[in-house]
């Protein structure tokens, strides 16, 4: 972490979590382990003893109940679990991913970290994107939108232009959905093809029917419009893009903006993303929109959030892409 600059993010570098394991430690068990530390193995809430000494590892606690006494960190059961890299560079990372609106490189984190190698940091990045994932989002913030709530869904092609290339063809385009609840959260999938039976369903998994579904002139939302409170498009054929009904902007605006920050992170900080990947790189972005500053969430804040969100993941290096 040599110089990482005020233009990618402002942080206190001089925090203690940021330089000092002890601390770091601290800091992360009391998010992980609100109140107290908490065995994997049994069950047992703050019932461990730490084991300090010379050749003890950082965080590292002893089961106190009979039937267990095994040792654990709080690491465990995370997508931190079995990792070398120090924590304190762990949560500067998270922090530093949380942080910068258009994302940051891995080669980025490569150099300010002071790792070994570039495999290294884009491993820790794709871990630190995991834990940003929902693994069930109905099932931990529900459905977008409800009654009275407005849902705007909209898809792009994401990918280079083979004029913009001077020696080879770019990837195939890749299709991207997102849906944005206005003033609220935003989900965007990965999908095969623009089609009224792949959009619709993502689209009824994902939106309440109570919402008012917002989306462009596109024929594929006309039917699936009708299965919501109410649905509205914006023509853009004839330059239409937002209009007064009964009071509300009718407009498609909350992904265009989502689009535009993506966008701007493929191609200046990414360069280009692989469809196996993909999924994980929605999810950062997602993360980033649904906890922004213009929803109360800070910088601080969101770097809570994600590391809330490291447990129950695992990730591998030899692990299935999704």
């Amino acid at each position: 972490m040599d110089n990482i600059g005020a233009t990618i993010v402002s942080i206190n570098l001089t925090d203690p979590i940021f330089n000092e394991e002890a601390a770091a430690w601290k800091h992360f068990e009391g998010i992980r382990w609100p109140d107290g530390p908490v065995c994997p193995h049994c069950g047992s809430i703050n019932d461990a003893d730490p084991i300090i000494g010379k050749t003890a590892r950082h965080g590292l606690y002893r089961c106190r109940a009979k039937e267990c006494r095994k040792q654990f960190t709080a690491t465990v059961n995370t997508v931190f679990e079995r990792s070398h890299i120090p924590m304190h560079k762990w949560l500067l990372a998270t922090t530093l991913l949380c942080s910068s609106k258009k994302g940051i490189s891995a080669h980025q984190l490569y150099r300010n970290l002071g790792f070994g190698s570039y495999r290294t940091a884009w491993f820790m990045a794709h871990r630190i994107r995991e834990a940003m994932s929902e693994l069930d989002p109905n099932a931990t913030g529900g459905p977008l939108g409800g009654k009275d709530k407005v849902v705007e869904a909209d898809e792009r092609f994401l990918g280079g232009r083979a004029k913009n290339r001077a020696y080879r063809d770019p990837a195939p385009k890749k299709i991207v959905l997102t849906l944005v609840e206005r003033n609220g959260r935003a989900r965007s999938f990965h999908v095969a093809d623009v089609t009224a039976k792949k959009l619709r369903s993502v689209i009824v998994k994902n939106v309440s029917r109570k919402s008012t579904l917002n989306t462009d002139e596109s024929a594929v939302y006309v039917r699936m419009g009708r299965e919501f409170a109410k649905h509205h498009a914006v023509d853009h054929s004839r330059d239409e893009y937002a209009y007064k009904l009964d009071g509300i902007t009718v407009s498609v605006s909350g992904p265009e903006n989502y689009f535009s920050i993506l966008k701007r992170g493929v191609f200046g900080i990414y360069h280009s993303i692989s469809e196996a990947h993909l999924g994980r790189y929605l999810s950062e972005f997602d993360f980033r929109y649904s906890n922004r500053s213009a929803l109360g969430v800070e910088d601080e804040e969101r770097a809570t959030l994600a590391l809330k969100g490291v447990e129950g993941k695992r990730l591998t290096y030899h692990q299935p892409a999704h």
